[in-house]
């Protein structure tokens, strides 16, 4: 067969040609390159004389694998990033026939039984550690994926998992539209009383961008906190909550337009058959086949006893914030859009301080340029700017990462800022992952992608405090994966690891936002270059935990929804979504959602993302890093010896070991649930 090479995405890039991608020429890439794995992945099994093994077997299935990751990478992110209908119809024609071709590759049984006769072969003993986690890995996720069906449940799990492809594609472009739908014009400036001028002048920047007069305000992340923390109109603050958590829902502005319930239900019940199909009694017991906790019952038990532990603290938490709107002349119980508001006024009250003093003195590129210079210090790296990097938006930046002698460990884009058509959060992706050819050595590239409030006018974009842990927590995964060693694709970085162990680097990399020593090198008053004063980290430290019982309480109870959602489905009866959410709230939440908030609609994290029945990843990993952290207080924040080790133990072996191995060898013990109790202030 010819493969064709008239195509941006089929040429062999170094880094993907952002700007001569075209929606036309996504389908007929992934065609070819579909097809051309199928004739490869052929040769490989037919005709075979001699015995299976790494060479002639694993190390070619790694790069078939690549060239598929490598075809697909800029697709998938240019579909976040610059979302648009062309470039969103040519991705969702995508996804069936790369489900179909990941499910034909998962149920293969000829090559099934030729990575089962590697592990019992007399080569499999000679290889190196990640070499066999691979193997190991590979045989059970052939198993996960159908391989020992019979031929028409095979066909069944293959139509399954197409269906929810484009299920989880339509959530989350339901959400973005949603999202987008949304805007109120505000021409009198009295109805935005209490907003600060930097949250000001983002809302007349972006009327400006719309052609419109006065103030524009969207359900883009920094408008709507900024309008749920500091508008005095508590109408105002209703309205546009109301619109934010009914949206993709059968209620509010754009009612049943972007309705994600049905297909909500719809994910939810595919999972549960597919799991049922491989001899799981749900779609719980399947996400922890590739988790480090073991059983149902260790989430669970582990979720109940944060709750246990967090209860009083989070009712305290609520009594004195009641106590103290009360006293501020609001009338009434507080209902969820008062919280954030009387939240930042408390905080300013007991602290003597406000976000919007802190933010002035984070400026995105004191940020940044401290940020680097607390890796470099802690894993012996450089980290320096590239320019004339074909990106995907004018604001898109490129850097380096090189080790001490000057060779190159990874590469990164970095895309900071809010704007439409951009999926909201922060994330990173795999652009290139780290994996040893005939040619060499490929140097990984990452995606880190934040929703920051934009710079505006001359000034520079700032920062809350939270925003700063945000981009600390995004650097840690890009480190993860670029800062592996591991020279075998499906255990280089991220790969390989257990998804409740994979928020172990980022949630660790956190904890230098509040160091002492940090501060001068992420701070710097935007005006005047000034550092944090010591004055004002003091009263931010004093604040650290302020209402940190309500905030694990929120945590736990999404985890709770999660898990139990996916555990306890029946066919019968549904999946129930809304009926467990109240039944979770009512064991363990301490503020009362308004009935019509339909938080499941948008929780993308499990609908669209890959945290089904594994939200609880994000406390179960916390631990580890808490627990890691701790060893860093004991031995000073930027110890060489500290620092290194855990380069060495974890983010270098990516996922040639099992997590816990790789925790135990830097902690010199199993991890301990207290560190993330003391961290969190429930416990002292």
């Amino acid at each position: 067969m010819m493969y064709i090479m008239s195509n941006p995405l089929l040429e062999e890039f170094e880094l993907p040609t952002f700007s001569s991608i075209k929606a036309g020429d996504i389908e007929p890439a992934i065609d070819a390159t579909l097809a051309r794995n199928r004739d490869e992945i052929s040769a490989l099994l037919e005709g075979k004389e001699s015995a299976y093994n790494w060479s002639n077997l694993v190390h070619p299935m790694e790069l078939i694998d690549d060239r598929l990751n490598r075809r697909w990478s800029p697709v998938s992110h240019l579909n976040s990033v610059l979302n648009n209908d062309s470039w969103r119809e040519a991705y969702a024609n995508c996804l069936p026939k790369l489900s179909e071709y990941a499910t034909e590759i998962g149920q293969n049984k000829a090559l099934y039984l030729a990575y089962c006769s590697i592990k019992k072969g007399a080569e499999f003993s000679s290889l190196e550690q990640a070499q066999k986690k691979i193997i190991d890995n590979a045989i059970r996720d052939f198993e996960l994926s159908g391989v020992a069906l019979e031929d028409d449940k095979k066909q069944r799990y293959m139509t399954l998992s197409q269906q929810l492809s484009n299920l989880t594609n339509q959530f989350e472009e339901n959400l973005m539209d949603a999202t987008n739908a949304w805007t109120k014009q505000v021409t009198d400036q009295a109805l935005l009383a209490g907003l600060p001028e930097s949250s000001m002048a983002l809302l007349r920047q972006t009327a400006e961008q719309k052609g419109q007069e006065g103030w524009l305000l969207t359900l883009e992340f920094p408008c709507y906190i900024a309008l749920m923390t500091y508008a005095d109109n508590r109408q105002l603050r209703y309205e546009i909550h109301h619109a934010f958590v009914t949206r993709a829902s059968e209620l509010g502005p754009d009612a049943g337009r972007w309705d994600n319930t049905a297909i909500m239900d719809q994910i939810v019940a595919i999972r549960d058959e597919k799991a049922k199909l491989l001899g799981f009694a749900n779609y719980a017991e399947l996400s922890l086949a590739t988790k480090m906790a073991q059983t149902p019952e260790d989430v669970l038990d582990f979720l109940y006893q944060l709750a246990e532990r967090s209860t009083e603290m989070a009712k305290d938490d609520v009594k004195t914030l009641q106590q103290f709107a009360n006293e501020q002349g609001h009338e009434g119980e507080l209902a969820s859009w008062d919280m954030a508001y009387y939240s930042e006024k408390l905080s300013q009250a007991r602290f003597h301080f406000s976000q919007e003093e802190v933010k002035a003195y984070f400026p995105i590129n004191r940020v940044l340029s401290g940020l680097f210079a607390v890796v470099e210090r802690l894993f012996g790296v450089n980290i320096h700017e590239l320019k004339n990097v074909d990106t995907w938006h004018k604001e898109v930046q490129f850097f380096e990462i090189t080790d001490q002698a000057g060779a190159q460990r990874g590469r990164f884009y970095i895309d900071l800022y809010a704007r439409p058509h951009k999926r909201g959060g922060a994330w990173m992706d795999e652009c290139v992952t780290r994996f040893k050819k005939h040619d060499g050595i490929q140097t990984p590239v990452a995606y880190l992608t934040c929703n920051f409030t934009p710079p505006i006018g001359a000034a520079p974009s700032l920062l809350t405090h939270g925003e700063v842990e945000t981009l600390f927590h995004e650097f840690g995964h890009g480190l993860h994966h670029m800062l592996t060693t591991v020279d075998y694709l499906s255990v280089s970085g991220i790969h390989g690891v257990e998804w409740d162990a994979v928020e172990l680097p980022s949630q660790f990399m956190e904890n230098w936002c509040w160091q002492a020593d940090v501060m001068p090198l992420i701070s710097g008053h935007y005006q005047t270059g000034e550092p944090l004063p010591d004055t004002l980290f003091a009263k931010m430290l004093s604040a650290k935990n302020f209402q940190s019982g309500m905030q694990m309480l929120r945590q736990v109870e999404f985890s709770l929804f999660d898990f139990r959602v996916h555990l306890e489905y029946e066919a019968s009866s549904g999946a129930k979504i809304y009926e467990i959410l109240q039944q979770v709230r009512d064991r363990v939440s301490v503020v009362k959602a308004p009935v019509f908030n339909r938080f499941p609609n948008s929780f993308s994290h499990i609908f669209a993302g890959g945290y089904g029945a594994g939200y609880y990843s994000y406390k179960w990993a916390e631990v580890l890093s808490s627990d890691a952290f701790s060893l860093f207080e004991e031995k000073g924040v930027f110890d060489e010896k500290t620092g290194r080790s855990f380069l060495r133990n974890v983010l270098e072996k990516g996922g040639s070991d099992d997590a816990l191995n790789l925790f135990t060898a830097f902690r010199g013990r199993e991890p301990s649930i207290d560190a993330l109790l003391k961290q969190s202030g429930i416990v002292t």
